[in-house]
């Protein structure tokens, strides 16, 4: 995998790099950190699926796995927040995992915040339905 593959993976999931820091940033990674940050990609979009996975069941099943995947998106968010100060604070030099840590968070917020839209639109259509 190279630059581009992650630029278009980015693209995809609206992860849009805005400016030239953020492109050379992205043309000084090596194949295994770009391949570190795909595969924590995988990662995050295969464990906040458990929603979409649900094939049948009650309301309750359903509940649990959307509480599930705010609380692994509320973990996430506090892991790239202390990376993040451990980082401005010096005791960590190493960017890869401060990265990999904001895109992991990042992922997983755009992922629940789509997830909320599609409930909220499927409220509205029930709400509109005429008994």
């Amino acid at each position: 995998m190279d630059v581009s593959s992650l630029n278009s993976i980015m693209s995809l999931s609206g992860l849009t790099a805005t400016t030239t820091t953020n492109n050379s940033a992205l043309s000084n990674l090596s194949e295994e950190d770009i391949s570190s940050i795909y595969s924590a990609y995988n990662d995050t979009l295969s464990s906040l699926s458990g929603v979409s996975d649900e094939v049948s069941g009650d309301f309750s099943s359903i509940l649990d796995s959307m509480m599930n995947s705010l609380n692994e998106t509320n973990t996430l968010q506090n892991q790239a927040e202390a990376a993040a100060i451990e980082f401005a604070l010096g005791e960590s030099a190493n960017t890869h995992d401060l990265l990999i840590a904001q895109t992991k968070a990042n992922t997983a917020l755009q992922y629940t915040v789509a997830v909320r839209d599609k409930l909220i639109e499927a409220y509205q259509q029930i709400m509109q339905l005429q008994i």
